[in-house]
This record gives C-alpha cells, structure tokens and sequence, in this order.
C-alpha cells in the first residue's frame, strides 16, 4: 500500500477474446526517477487465475515513472507439453508468434497514490487505463 512518500501499483489482465482473467503472463515492474532516468527494475510476477498479480513491489521514495512489461506471448503461445490444459488459441501472424510480444506501459506516479493499472488484451489489440 502507498505511504506519504511512496506510491503503490497493481494489475492485473483480462483476455477480452475469452472474457475471463489471463493467467500465467510474466509481469515485471520498474521505476525511474524522472524521464531522463535510467529504469531499475524493481521485480517479476505472474498473474494467478484472477488474472492479477498479487506480489509487486512497492516503488522507492523519490520514483517519478514507472514501467510495467507484460510479456504476452507467454500467455498467447500454445503450451507444448501434452497434459497442458487446452486454452483456446489466439490466431497467429504467418510464422507463428504473437503479434504483441509484449506490451510496456509507462506511466507517472505520485506519492501517496495508489495506480491500477489494468491489461485488455487480445490477440491483435490491446488497452490499458488506470483502474481503482
């Protein structure tokens, strides 16, 4: 939870395709402290069943920016492995892959805030907004 002096993040992604919460997308979370900044990275997560990731960091005292990378061909690729529970598979460009990869969202923060930040996402678009 955000303090006076720092802010808090949270997400979380819902495939719109399907309508339900996308699990298992690689999240990780860093901050700057202003735009001319090098980014630190501040952790990972996954998103659960819920589709949202319950473990981020807070960000340090003085961040300004923070980055959110979603890597969705992680989600988007089919599971090789034979006993995978089937998810419905989202069409591909020729050659395979995702069409998003990933997606990085960058936004601003304040001290004392709390940003939401949730992930639409679906084969060949995605949205973000801030959230409550």
């Amino acid at each position: 939870m955000s303090t006076e002096t720092t802010a808090s993040v949270s997400t979380h992604v819902l495939d719109t395709s399907i309508g339900r919460p996308a699990e298992g997308v690689p999240v990780t979370l860093s901050a700057r402290g202003g735009p001319q900044a090098e980014w630190a990275v501040l952790g990972a997560s996954s998103t659960g069943p819920d589709g949202r990731c319950a473990d981020l960091p807070e960000p340090p005292e003085g961040t300004a920016q923070v980055r959110l990378v979603f890597r969705t061909e992680a989600y988007v690729a089919p599971d090789p492995r034979p006993d995978a529970e089937a998810r419905p598979a989202a069409p591909r460009e020729s050659g395979g892959g995702a069409f998003f990869p990933e997606v990085a969202v960058v936004f601003a923060v304040a001290a004392g805030e709390h940003y939401h930040v949730p992930l639409l996402l679906n084969p060949f678009g995605y949205s973000v907004y801030r959230g409550s």
